[in-house]
């Protein structure tokens, strides 16, 4: 068998030509289009099986540097921080805070279930949490992230596993968050009182600076994430030498909101538009290093077992926000719009979140709370609550 190490230079030029091609079938591929499968999930995967067929006939074998890997999670998940900002949750109100408990509670509701299934379905407890909170609230940003976390306590198959389950994910949520707001809407015979145009909520119009990026803004907004991303590290290690253990991302994670609320109190801006772009990029070629470098010959055994489980978690979802989330938040039209977005992050991502209620309002009408409450827990705080729930449950596992 052939085998070869890509270095770091090449594991990104690797990355980069799958990401092009992601984007190039995403264009031909309607389908891709309408679920937002992410253009380096497809050409990440493509190759995954190029490499399943290389090992599974004894051709080759590739490995690939992850230093840069790692360097990329940190740098998306700081510029993640920075959107946490306490201001904007308490303008949300008590809807915003209730929403969130809501969301609270279906990560660990997701994360019994399959540690339960995975119990009866006699297989490591661990991949529970793959096909959990870590894929599904967290999608394919926090699968990948805690993909080797899940290794490293005992789970073979953790990458795989959380990377696949998230892809499961984003498909489903899209699939059953329309009907479910349409069926809660015909049978309670609710009606939009809002009318208006969909309007970005979550961040707000672009500053007069940030519509003109150049040089000073983008070189601003990397050192606020290198300097939160350095001493976030520091604070890792920290926790690590008093013996708990978290996901590296967290430490950054919290310095940069840190700054952001620091800065919001003192009525300074960020360039927060900046900060985002280097966000969504470092997201898109992580996910094709993470993507890429999937071992899929580790799911042959774990295929029955892993959409057994996420079947059942696509129907916990749909009664979950079919029964909790739409009564909760008020059992109304803004309640229904909420309950359909819920299923596109609770099952994948914000973005999935964002189509959900377009598709439905555009239909039905306009919901102004929906569009305020939903990408705020979605995009803000989910995942600062997601990471310490997960971590938890990892480290209660690892002791059985």
């Amino acid at each position: 068998m052939f085998k070869y190490t890509f270095g770091m230079p090449e594991t990104l030029a690797t990355a980069v030509v799958l990401l092009l091609l992601g984007r190039w079938i995403k264009e031909k591929v309607a389908v891709l289009k309408r679920f937002f499968i992410p253009a380096p999930v497809v050409g990440g995967l493509i190759f995954s099986v190029f490499t399943l067929i290389g090992y599974e006939y004894n051709l080759f074998q590739l490995s690939f540097d992850s230093q840069l890997k790692s360097l990329l999670m940190l740098a998306f998940f700081t510029t993640i921080g920075f959107a946490a900002s306490i201001k904007m949750l308490l303008k949300g109100g008590l809807q915003v805070m209730v929403f969130l408990v809501v969301s609270i509670i279906l990560i660990i509701f997701q994360n019994v279930v399959g540690i339960t299934l995975c119990g009866v379905l006699g297989i490591n407890k661990l991949l529970g949490l793959a096909a959990g909170s870590i894929a599904l609230t967290g999608g394919h940003g926090t699968a990948a992230a805690f993909g080797p976390e899940l290794v490293k306590a005992g789970a073979e198959a953790g990458i795989s596993v959380s990377v696949a389950a998230a892809t499961f994910g984003l498909v489903a949520g899209c699939m059953i968050g329309g009907p479910i707001a349409k069926r809660l809407m015909n049978k309670n015979n609710l009606k939009a009182t809002s009318e208006g145009e969909n309007t970005e909520i979550v961040e707000g119009k672009l500053t007069k600076d940030e519509k003109n990026i150049d040089e000073n803004l983008l070189f601003n907004a990397l050192m606020y994430i290198i300097i939160s991303m350095g001493i976030g590290s520091f604070i890792i290690l920290g926790f690590k030498k008093l013996g708990m253990v978290f996901p590296a991302y967290l430490g950054p994670m919290i310095v940069a909101s840190v700054i952001r609320n620091f800065m919001d109190k003192k009525g300074k801006s960020l360039p927060l538009h900046c900060i985002n772009i280097i966000g969504s990029i470092s997201l898109q070629l992580f996910l094709g290093i993470a993507l890429m470098t999937m071992q899929l010959w580790e799911l042959a055994n774990l295929a029955v077992p892993l959409i057994s489980i996420l079947l059942v978690q696509t129907a916990i979802m749909a009664l979950y926000a079919y029964f909790v989330t739409f009564r909760i938040m008020g059992k109304d039209y803004d309640a229904a719009v909420i309950a359909t977005g819920h299923c596109g992050f609770g099952m994948g991502a914000s973005p999935n979140a964002i189509a959900n209620m377009e598709t439905f309002t555009k239909a039905n009408g306009y919901s102004p709370k929906a569009f305020f409450v939903v990408p705020i827990v979605g995009a803000m705080f989910i995942d600062f609550v997601n990471a310490p729930i997960i971590t938890f449950f990892i480290e209660v596992l690892k002791t059985k």
